[in-house]
């Protein structure tokens, strides 16, 4: 069989939110430090390493990506360099938080439930990448992109690139859809950016670089519970084309090795 038909194996990556406090979380997406704490042992005891997306995809398109786990962070919420850098840099884990530009040092107002959580400041988000975190774009301001007119759609993901280009002073290469909500015409938008990968959640027959899919991790996941998601994944999800690892190796190659132009 070619080379560039084999796939790399199965991807897996985790989806975390807020961290904090989980008494009130209406949308059951918050986990407590505590049990975050639990989680990043439970994968450093069975030799796996939690890494960024940017890393994950890396290893995957180079054959290496076996003992690798993607974290990743939704929302950007303040309580990720409170609370969950911390905890990563303890088990020498990283990890790639999106984040929104458009809502720098402002609160999750999409959410109408509540209850109101600070957003990562300009400051908070250099200080996570300085961290070793990898930043990524949420859009601007948390936007159902499917629902977008064209100026919007282009806003929220060109855009959001742009400004999180400036404040950090390097490349951003991941895009993560709001909501999970993603169609083809979304796609074609995010790629039109120069996102190299973007997250979504289940994107079925879409699954590819540009739209990856992730699983769920909240406060009810005990170490069984990751263990049946992690067991469980490959089937319930489709896999990543092994043709598009392919194409991502050679813009590595291309590249010189970064991910974004």
């Amino acid at each position: 069989m070619p080379a560039d038909t084999v796939s790399p194996g199965p991807l897996w990556a985790a989806m975390y939110h807020s961290v904090a406090d989980t008494a009130d979380d209406p949308y059951q997406v918050t986990v407590s430090p505590a049990r975050l704490e639990r989680q990043l042992r439970w994968l450093s005891r069975r030799g796996l390493t939690g890494v960024g997306m940017e890393r994950l995809l890396r290893a995957h398109a180079e054959g290496r990506g076996a003992g690798l786990v993607g974290l990743t962070f939704d929302d950007g919420y303040a309580d990720f360099l409170e609370r969950a850098v911390p905890l990563l840099r303890g088990y020498g884990f990283t990890a790639t938080v999106f984040v929104l530009p458009g809502r720098l040092g402002g609160t999750n107002e999409w959410d109408s439930l509540g209850p109101r959580k600070p957003l990562l400041t300009a400051d908070g988000i250099r200080e996570a990448a300085a961290a070793g975190m990898e930043i990524g774009s949420h859009g601007l301001r948390h936007t159902d992109l499917t629902r977008a007119d064209d100026e919007l759609l282009a806003a929220e993901t060109a855009r959001s690139r742009e400004l999180l280009r400036a404040l950090t002073g390097a490349e951003v290469a991941g895009f993560c859809y709001p909501y999970g909500t993603v169609d083809a015409r979304v796609i074609s938008a995010v790629r039109a950016a120069g996102y190299t990968y973007a997250c979504a959640i289940s994107p079925g027959p879409l699954t590819g670089m540009l739209a990856l899919p992730r699983v769920h991790v909240g406060e009810k996941d005990t170490g069984p519970r990751l263990y049946l998601k992690r067991r469980l994944h490959r089937w319930r999800r489709e896999p990543v084309p092994a043709a598009e690892y392919a194409a991502y190796t050679d813009a590595l190659v291309g590249t010189g090795g970064r991910t974004a132009p």
